[in-house]
């Protein structure tokens, strides 16, 4: 996540991030001897109380090291999960993951329990990671009083966690109201700069893959990309719905029927900008008297379609094969079930082998990766999921306005 092909090189990040120059970066700030506050993204996924997934925080390393190797004194702050406000649990608490960034950078990190609502920021110890900041009440609702306080005793606020950019957050915009400086991390700049290879004078012929059990969640993001590719794969519910929207039966199969008329909107433009959506052939249907490929004109009213069928991956391969430039967001199928895996694992293994530009975000997406083929097979990986979308969508993310240059 946040990672390219290559391992993490922090002498890479940083040359590639200089070509940026309407943000304020860390890179081009000194910040020697100074109290350096950086929000991260170290919303690890953690079950039996441990953490299944550490790419969050190795993602995280590179503006990390990046600090300590200047000699500043580092503070780290981050969510967890979503706790209820003024409230604490054990159970997401960041002190498994202080311990992981420990491990990974083979330096201690102190972790201070007591909430800064409470306590002001110290950085005596040199790297700090400070208890979860949805504990805080105000932290959602963009507190201004917590801002001060989180702030306090900080010469230099870094933001690098582009998975919560979209949140209007005090942690995450607030703090930037009050603190002397603020900038982006390595991290931070890494996303912008890889996602906006999509968005700006891209290599054609440009593919999108999205997938989701919802329309309505995907929008917008289906309409910009009406303007922005050439050709628009489908999957999941959200593949059924436009089924649908074309007279096809999907028999008991998730779809939004109240999102037909959108979706015929979406077409629409489709056909305006001369954007191939491909729907499915042929899919797998389950039903009380077992699993089958069937075409899609011969589905039945007690059938779910729980993947694309094998003729769809064979189309869905070319495709792939014929891009220059491939953005993936979300599975095509309930990969999760090995039944019905092989949609999503033959799309991930075709993108493994492209020679196209590969950039996908989104969690169900990086699990797919993480299970199929691995994310050093991809050019980019974002860390974001919900923020990944909104910036492909061209919103300005709270996060992200914070650094930019007056």
């Amino acid at each position: 996540m946040g990672l390219f092909k290559q391992d993490v090189r922090c002498n890479r990040i940083l040359n590639e991030c200089k070509v940026m120059s309407t943000y304020n970066e860390l890179t081009d700030i000194d910040i020697r001897n100074k109290n350096i506050l950086i929000r991260e993204d170290l919303n690890v996924p953690i079950k039996n109380n441990k953490i299944i997934n550490d790419a969050r925080i190795k993602a995280a390393i590179p503006t990390i090291s990046y600090a300590l190797s200047k000699g500043a004194n580092v503070g780290i702050i981050s969510h967890l999960g979503r706790p209820i406000e003024g409230k604490f649990d054990s159970k997401q608490s960041l002190k498994i993951v202080a311990e992981r960034l420990s491990e990974i950078l083979n330096k201690k990190v102190f972790f201070e329990e007591q909430p800064l609502d409470t306590k002001s920021p110290e950085y005596k110890n040199k790297l700090t990671l400070f208890e979860n900041t949805r504990f805080l009440v105000g932290e959602k609702s963009g507190d201004e009083k917590l801002a001060k306080k989180i702030i306090k005793n900080c010469d230099v606020f870094v933001m690098d966690a582009f998975g919560a950019s979209h949140r209007k957050h005090t942690s995450t915009y607030t703090v930037s109201k009050y603190v002397p400086v603020c900038c982006g991390g390595l991290l931070l700049m890494n996303e912008i700069k890889n996602i906006e290879k999509v968005l700006k004078n891209p290599s054609k012929p440009v593919l999108a893959i999205i997938g989701g059990s919802k329309v309505s969640t995907k929008l917008n993001i289906l309409k910009k990309l009406t303007e922005k590719v050439d050709t628009i794969i489908l999957g999941g519910g959200i593949a059924n719905t436009f089924l649908l929207s074309s007279n096809l039966p999907i028999g008991k199969s998730l779809a939004e029927k109240n999102m037909v008329s959108d979706v015929k909107e979406i077409l629409r433009l489709a056909k305006k900008n001369d954007v191939l959506i491909p729907l499915p052939k042929d899919v797998m249907c389950q039903s009380l008297t077992g699993i089958r490929n069937k075409n899609v004109n011969e589905v039945q009213k007690e059938d779910y379609i729980k993947d694309i069928g094998s003729k769809t991956s064979i189309i869905y391969e070319k495709l792939i094969e014929e891009a220059a430039t491939i953005l993936w967001n979300g599975p095509v199928g309930v990969f999760e079930d090995a039944l019905f895996e092989n949609g999503t694992k033959n799309i991930a293994r075709s993108i493994g082998n492209t020679k196209a530009l590969t950039i996908a975000g989104g969690g169900d997406t990086i699990s797919a990766i993480e299970k199929f083929i691995s994310m050093e097979k991809l050019d980019y990986v974002s860390t974001g999921g919900g923020a990944f979308l909104e910036f492909l969508e061209g919103k300005k993310l709270p996060g992200i306005e914070i650094i930019k240059k007056l």
